[in-house]
């Protein structure tokens, strides 16, 4: 079991291009059913148009349970989406499951894995690709305090978890049929923290996604105000941190997740501290070289406000972010000659703090997890125009905080 060693620190930023992707799901279609499979934003690689989807698709949500203060959720469901109508069906609750937050689909195996920050473990289950039904295959140690993100390589043999609480990345390793091995590696990052006495007092990463090609790990730290950036070695299961290894956001910001643009090298970030929208470029070797910050209210909002979560349209022209207390989805604009965002509207979730947004594998529909409102409300997106619409479908579903597909 490797020790956790240190990762380095820089504030220097780099010029050079990557081309990312969007926080979206993979989704294809095989012998009358769905075979492609969804993730949290951050998460995923590709998305396929909604008219190749035949037959079911799968929907699971994982909720803060009830054996947690203020939290009201049952644990980990499974949902059946009717491909003519859209309604959502649930088909199995998993209630013993204790505090199942985000979550993450194998895009090679029926497989789902979830991080569990009240036990602090990663959890793998078997998906029947029939029903969508879940099956516990096993448990592991996430070798730190309170994980709220995970996702895959690219190879799909290895799975990085973001520790929340002790401030720590970790590697684990994904055998043939799912299950997950013991950890290869485990990072605790280091820095200066942030001005805000009670939320940056220590390191607190908040999201671990890979970049398109599966190697490069982006992860957001709110204490430290820094996005630290590593490459997989594939052949170790280890993090080797990039250069340069860490870039410096605004004082105070707490950047907290980052979406790709699946056509431009740009990526988002939205800061939960300060509620704005940072607009970066990328290289191919993961640095990141910041051109615009936005806030994500509008300028006329007075009231308290926290960025929550963030995603990319398909197209690469629009970018959707999260706001808890204006509990709103701030719609932007991309300029697809710089990159940079323009506020179009502001969408009511229709529901208390919205935790996460997502958009589905179609790319046609987004869904706000609101974590007070007990609800996750669909909309539907204008393609051309990226406007959101309330569909009028809302799942009841107790303190929800992340939704991925199959």
């Amino acid at each position: 079991m490797t020790e956790p060693r240190q990762a380095r620190a820089s504030s220097i930023p780099s010029r050079r291009q990557f081309i990312g992707v969007s926080a979206a799901a993979i989704a294809a279609a095989a012998a009358g059913r769905l075979a492609g499979a969804g993730r949290a934003p951050g998460a995923s690689r590709t998305r396929t148009p909604q008219s190749a989807n035949r037959g079911p698709r799968f929907a699971y949500v994982g909720s803060s349970t009830s054996e947690l203060p203020n939290r009201r959720g049952e644990g980990l469901s499974a949902y059946r989406i009717d491909p003519e109508s859209g309604r959502w069906a649930r088909v199995q609750l998993l209630d013993k499951e204790v505090n199942p937050s985000y979550l993450a689909v194998d895009p090679q195996r029926p497989v789902l894995y979830a991080v569990h920050p009240a036990a602090n473990q990663v959890s793998a289950f078997s998906i029947n690709d029939v029903t969508g039904e879940l099956t516990l295959i096993n448990r592991q140690s996430c070798g730190g305090d309170n994980p709220v993100h995970l996702d895959l390589d690219a190879t799909g043999r290895f799975l990085v978890a973001a520790n929340y609480g002790s401030g720590s990345v970790v590697v684990l390793p994904v055998n043939a049929n799912g299950s997950l091995g013991g950890r290869t590696d485990l990072v605790t990052l280091k820095g200066s923290p942030g001005p805000h006495r009670t939320e940056q007092a220590v390191p607190h990463p908040h999201q671990c996604p890979f970049d398109p090609a599966g190697r490069v790990v982006v992860v957001p730290d709110k204490g430290l105000d820094r996005l630290f950036v590593f490459t997989l070695d594939a052949a170790k299961g280890t993090l080797v941190p990039a250069n340069p290894p860490s870039v410096r956001t605004r004082s105070g910001a707490g950047p907290r997740h980052i979406a790709f643009n699946p056509r431009l090298p740009y990526a988002y970030v939205i800061n939960e501290l300060d509620s704005t929208v940072v607009t970066y470029r990328f290289s191919e070797a993961g640095a990141l070289e910041p051109q615009q910050v936005l806030p994500s209210v509008p300028a006329a909002f007075t009231g308290d406000n926290t960025g929550a979560a963030i995603d990319v349209a398909p197209s690469g022209r629009f970018v959707y972010a999260s706001n808890r207390g204006h509990d709103s989805i701030a719609i932007l604009r991309v300029d697809e000659s710089t990159g940079l965002l323009t506020p179009i509207a502001w969408e009511p979730t229709k529901g208390a703090t919205p935790r996460f947004i997502g958009l589905d594998p179609s790319g046609t529909r987004l869904h706000a997890a609101n974590q007070r409102g007990d609800t996750i409300v669909e909309f539907s997106v204008n393609a051309t125009t990226g406007i959101l619409t309330a569909t009028g479908r809302i799942v009841v579903a107790g303190t929800p905080v992340c939704v991925v597909w199959r």
